[in-house]
């Protein structure tokens, strides 16, 4: 009889444990998002520029694909895309049950309304054009309508849809008002598609013409849940790792390839892990530097190492190819401990978190327009400490890669895109390829 009396107490101290949760969890979603759904009027109490609002979600979630906030689009400093449905493709690097999308105010300088977003594989082959079947509205806590404050991004709920590995996916919004600056990643290397009037829904692509701005508007990242993904692999890099120069609606990029050698060599049966892998490369960004502006467009990846690395989700690993834009827009010769102190900044970060780094080595410049002998001098100097490993967890060496053996100081030839400064296709296979998959094994080291 004690002995029931005993689970009788468990059992009701379990059930007020739970009972607890629930009301804090109902209270912090009550309370804690800042977005101003339909209904409310846009200027209440939120966050503040740069925050955070995103909805609980549930499950275990990968990065599939980002591209990362960079300025605000020129030209659209008043009505922002007020009025026109914005379709953006992007390119997943593993597949999932469900899907989630963030989209992103960072630039804006008032609030942006959402009132229709939608989620679906695009049509092989259609441009604009989705697959039957796969059209899926996209809510934010519930509503089909948020608005996002200045400086605010938004976490959708997620959405059953499957989603395979290596395909294209139709992110679409439809905002009615003028709101500001629109946040972009230019260089996207895609054609994605703008039409007049609200057509986030539409199956076929006819409403819709290309866009020749070539870039992402808005959505920032697609995570995805499933059994199939580890964890995701971020890329924080530079032009070089954007894929300026890459064959645009390829998916030629070296993270891209990079992603094709992990399923590959899982699908053969090696024994490295599956991870997403997410292109948080910015072109012309540097370790140690901001642009300008308020917030700063193309921030340093010491600012954004917070947001683009750590504020993934399931991050393991960090690869890491920074420091040849500090070396080239340095207005006299770059100091090359204090690029060497940013980098070793980033991985005393990534440690503090569990995630391993692997660092790139800078790769020859000799024939740009920005080489002279004192800035290859500094490279070489932060190449030597890498390569030491001084620096980072693993290395990718790409200098040793893509160098011209009787002439190290530039690209090999058909590793050159024809600028002196990034790789060709070829070129980026190959620095796909420099790195160990091993290496991405999720493991830190006992010391740096």
């Amino acid at each position: 009889m004690a002995r029931r009396h005993g689970y009788a107490l468990l059992s009701a101290i379990a059930a007020l444990i739970v009972g607890l949760s629930a009301a804090i969890y109902a209270g912090v979603s009550a309370g804690g998002t800042g977005v101003v759904a339909s209904g409310g009027d846009g200027g209440g109490a939120g966050p503040g520029r740069g925050d955070r609002v995103a909805p609980a979600s549930t499950g275990v979630w990968t990065g599939t694909w980002g591209a990362s906030p960079v300025a605000g689009e020129p030209g659209t400093g008043t009505d922002g895309m007020a009025g026109r449905s914005v379709r953006n493709v992007v390119h997943t690097s593993v597949g999932g049950t469900s899907a989630r999308i963030t989209l992103s105010n960072l630039y804006g300088t008032g609030p942006l309304t959402f009132t229709h977003a939608t989620l679906a594989l695009a049509a092989g082959g259609d441009g604009a054009g989705a697959a039957a079947g796969t059209m899926r509205r996209v809510t934010f806590g519930g509503s089909a309508t948020v608005t996002l404050p200045a400086g605010a991004e938004v976490t959708s709920d997620p959405v059953r849809l499957l989603v395979p590995t290596d395909s294209d996916v139709l992110v679409t919004t439809y905002s009615p008002t003028a709101s500001g600056p629109v946040t972009s990643h230019p260089h996207a290397r895609q054609t994605n598609y703008i039409a007049e009037g609200e057509h986030t829904a539409d199956l076929a692509g006819t409403a819709y013409a290309p866009d020749r701005a070539d870039r992402w508007r808005y959505v920032t990242a697609l995570d995805v849940s499933g059994r199939a993904a580890e964890g995701t692999v971020v890329a924080l890099g530079d032009s070089l790792t954007d894929g300026v120069t890459s064959t645009a609606d390829a998916d030629r990029r070296w993270p891209d390839v990079l992603a094709d050698r992990l399923r590959q060599a899982v699908d053969a049966g090696s024994d490295v892990p599956l991870h997403g892998v997410v292109n948080e490369g910015i072109s012309g960004n540097r370790v140690l530097t901001d642009g300008t502006g308020h917030p700063a467009e193309n921030q340093s990846g010491l600012h954004r190492f917070q947001r683009d690395v750590l504020g993934r989700p399931g991050v393991r690993v960090v690869v890491v190819d920074l420091g040849i834009n500090d070396i080239l827009r340095d207005p006299g010769v770059a100091d090359p401990d204090r690029i060497l102190g940013g980098l070793r900044t980033l991985v005393q970060r990534a440690h503090a978190h569990g995630i391993k780094v692997v660092g790139a080595t800078l790769m020859p410049f000799e024939g740009h327009r920005g080489y002279d002998d004192a800035r290859e001098g500094v490279r070489q100097e932060v190449n030597a400490a890498i390569r030491q490993g001084r620096v980072f967890d693993a290395v990718a060496d790409f200098d040793a890669a893509l160098r011209d053996p009787y002439d190290p100081r530039r690209f090999r030839p058909d590793y050159d895109s024809g600028d002196h400064l990034h790789p060709s296709d070829k070129g980026y296979r190959v620095m796909a390829r420099t790195v160990r998959l091993d290496d991405l094994r999720t493991a830190l080291p006992a010391r740096l």
